[in-house]
């Protein structure tokens, strides 16, 4: 299979099952654990968005003048406490309307260790998976992305809220009883969010295709420099595993590629 990358996509499923997203279609992933295959860059970009063709890509795929004018590729969308609507300077208000005006989930998760994160509001599942947690739970339902931001930075002074990549990639994690956690934080939250907190929420546990006992060289991998032919031995998050080197396949968005088995 060979043609422009996505973002890996999935199907929660025991395990997760991946697979590899073109522009001219997709390619199953799971099937091809314990193989040899080559991933290899064929010199060309495109903007995921105007499928301009261009020299740099930016933000796993777009093009200078879309990362510089999209609602999507603002600040605000990597910083949602500092999302700006209701000062009438939204790149796009519809787009604002339709991502950011809506409900919203804060939620604990495990991926490397305890962290904290946000999702807008039917989409943890995909969240959860895309940053490999082993365990998530919802903690906190609230009106607009802004909103959830401003929760997850008062959070955040407890726990992290980035994963360590290097540990997702070789499967080190910490066994954290996260409905403990979240009692722990409530309690240290000003009175003022405690309407939003949610209670009694279930623990949702994911496995991720890896080959038993296999451990990944922790390198990341950039395709552009150089192509890659091993032993592929899984997949966590957007990571590709192969026993010399992992390849992050989001950063490779809106390149064209080939899968060769």
């Amino acid at each position: 299979m060979e043609g422009f990358l996505r973002e890996l996509d999935h199907t929660v499923a025991d395990p997760i099952a991946y697979h590899a997203v073109f522009d001219q279609g997709d390619l199953p992933l799971n099937a091809l654990l314990g193989q040899h295959i080559e991933l290899r860059f064929l010199g060309e970009k495109r903007c995921r968005v105007c499928n301009r063709k261009v020299n740099k890509l930016y933000q796993g795929g777009y093009c200078y003048p879309c990362v510089t004018t999209l609602a999507q590729t603002d600040l605000c969308i990597v910083k949602p406490h500092e999302c700006h609507f209701h000062l009438g300077t939204c790149r796009d208000a519809a787009y604002g309307e339709s991502h950011c005006m809506i409900p919203h989930y804060v939620y604990l998760a495990v991926s490397s260790q305890a962290k904290v994160g946000l999702t807008r509001k039917g989409r943890e599942y995909k969240r959860w998976v895309d940053q490999g947690a082993h365990k998530a739970m919802l903690f906190a339902e609230v009106s607009t992305r802004k909103a959830a931001g401003e929760l997850e930075m008062m959070i955040a002074a407890f726990i992290p809220d980035k994963t360590q990549w290097r540990h997702l990639v070789v499967g080190k994690t910490s066994d954290v009883d996260l409905p403990a956690l979240a009692k722990e934080i409530q309690g240290k939250l000003p009175e003022s969010v405690r309407s939003f907190l949610l209670e009694n929420q279930d623990v949702h546990t994911f496995h991720y295709p890896v080959l038993d006992e296999a451990v990944p060289k922790v390198r990341s991998l950039d395709l552009e420099k150089e192509t890659l032919r091993d032993r592929f031995i899984g997949i966590r998050g957007q990571y590709m595993l192969f026993d010399s080197a992992v390849v992050n396949i989001k950063k490779h968005g809106g390149m064209k590629c080939a899968i060769i088995t």
